[in-house]
């Protein structure tokens, strides 16, 4: 980003020794730069020492800004920018506002500069001031619009300079920006794609033994560093069940209810399904209180012919339990542990792999459909496997529908299957192995 500034002399006052592939990104003299590197390649530090050194080119004022998914995540690059200039630029700091996730300091020609990390969460806090630089993190995960509709328009008036930093999620708009960096096709863009294996202060024997634990997709996009279309996507056919429809309450029906709980900005969902696997009914809502959701829901599962609730018990869940009990409902606790999350998700997983389960159509419930096809695995910095929303996004209604769909098994026709054959062992064998009868509970029928 600092064209004015003898970087490689900063860089030696502050004490960073880039690694060639950090070098080759501080090099760069293009406004627009697309790193796509896997996880603890550096790239957190890269952005850090690039957005110091833009603070620090000469100017008599500017202005940059670090920009996350998240304000953790917008931290993580801010806080080793802040860092590092208490450390070893105390002289140059003017002021540290933590609480505003700001820094002020000195640059080189005595004018000031500032850099303040911002979330993606409240777009609404990114318009207005131009900006000389900014730093989005795990830009992968940002919506478009965030980008092209927020953050791009900041820099038109200043000439300001970008660097976009992400590990690789599928190929949206973050993969059409590396391309456009890629071979020329660009002139404004450049960009790099760093695997892991690619930092030299990395153990290449620990990444190989994450390749043998992780599913391949996921290794080869985490550690890798592939835009893989669809990847980290953890439910499939998801358009394909969403055909159905929200249906009123039919007598003798049994009905299941799945109930997430509303936790700090969170909704709280409740999910019902029939025996059929259909969802029938969604509710969705926050910020009321804990009395007035217990009758809301109350309300729904007596209409649905008093439907058995699944609960999450975990934390908030546990006195709300309570309450729904008390107050008549039928409600099985389900408590949420690594594992038994897992187990949830897997089922709604199959569920919808076998395309046995109805959704109502997008245009109907579009914040589950929403939900769950951006549900995704994606590995913690400790390089553990997790499911769940992206950074900034909710998984309520996921939660609920799978809560739902763990009691039911779908409605099931019996089939006549009418098999030949010619000798009592032959019939012993077509018992034990034909694929229509071995396992099953089908009723039975033979000729000779």
């Amino acid at each position: 980003m600092s064209d004015l500034l003898n970087k490689r002399a900063f860089f030696e006052d502050i004490q960073y020794q880039p690694h060639d592939g950090q070098w080759e990104v501080h090099r760069s003299r293009a406004p627009r730069r697309v790193l796509a590197c896997g996880v603890r390649w550096g790239k957190t530090l890269c952005a850090a020492m690039e957005g110091l050194a833009a603070a620090m080119e000469p100017a008599d004022q500017s202005i940059g800004w670090v920009v996350g998914p998240t304000y953790d995540l917008a931290d993580r690059v801010f806080r080793v920018l802040a860092r590092t200039a208490r450390q070893h630029l105390p002289h140059r700091v003017v002021a540290v506002k933590e609480r505003d996730r700001r820094i002020q300091l000195r640059n080189m020609a005595g004018g000031l500069s500032e850099v303040r990390a911002k979330s993606a969460e409240n777009p609404v806090s990114l318009l207005g001031e131009g900006l000389d630089f900014v730093i989005v993190d795990e830009a992968a995960r940002l919506k478009p619009v965030i980008w092209q509709e927020h953050l791009s328009q900041r820099l038109i008036d200043k000439r300001g300079k970008a660097l976009l930093i992400s590990t690789p999620h599928g190929k949206g708009y973050f993969h059409r920006l590396f391309l456009r960096g890629q071979r020329d096709v660009d002139p404004g863009y450049e960009s790099w794609n760093c695997p892991s294996w690619t930092n030299p202060l990395l153990d290449a024997d620990d990444i190989e033994r994450e390749r043998d634990r992780l599913p391949e997709r996921s290794f080869r996009e985490q550690f890798g560093a592939e835009f893989i279309e669809g990847s980290g996507a953890v439910f499939r056919h998801v358009r394909e069940c969403a055909v159905g429809a929200f249906r009123e309450p039919l007598r003798g029906e049994r009905y299941y209810a799945g109930l997430d709980l509303a936790k700090v900005e969170d909704y709280t969902v409740l999910v019902i399904v029939n025996r059929s696997l259909e969802v029938v009914f969604v509710d969705r809502f926050h910020r009321i209180d804990w009395e007035q959701q217990v009758l809301r829901i109350r309300h729904h599962a007596r209409r649905y012919n008093n439907a058995i609730i699944r609960c999450d018990t975990t934390g908030l869940g546990e006195p709300v339990f309570e309450k729904l009990s008390g107050a008549g409902c039928r409600v099985v606790a389900y408590a949420f542990t690594q594992r038994s999350k897992a187990d949830l998700i897997n089922n709604l997983m199959l569920r919808l792999e076998e395309k046995s389960l109805r959704l109502p159509r997008p245009e109907h419930w579009p914040e589950g459909i929403d939900e769950l096809e951006a549900f995704q695995y994606s590995v913690t910095d400790a390089g553990g496997l997790r499911t769940g929303a992206p950074s900034g996004q909710h998984d309520d209604c996921v939660i609920a529908l799978a809560l739902a769909v763990w009691t039911p098994s779908p409605r099931r026709k019996p089939v006549t299957v009418q098999v030949r054959y010619r000798t009592p062992q032959e019939r012993e064998w077509i018992l034990r192995h034909h694929p229509l009868v071995k396992g099953t509970r089908r009723r039975r029928s033979y000729r000779r």
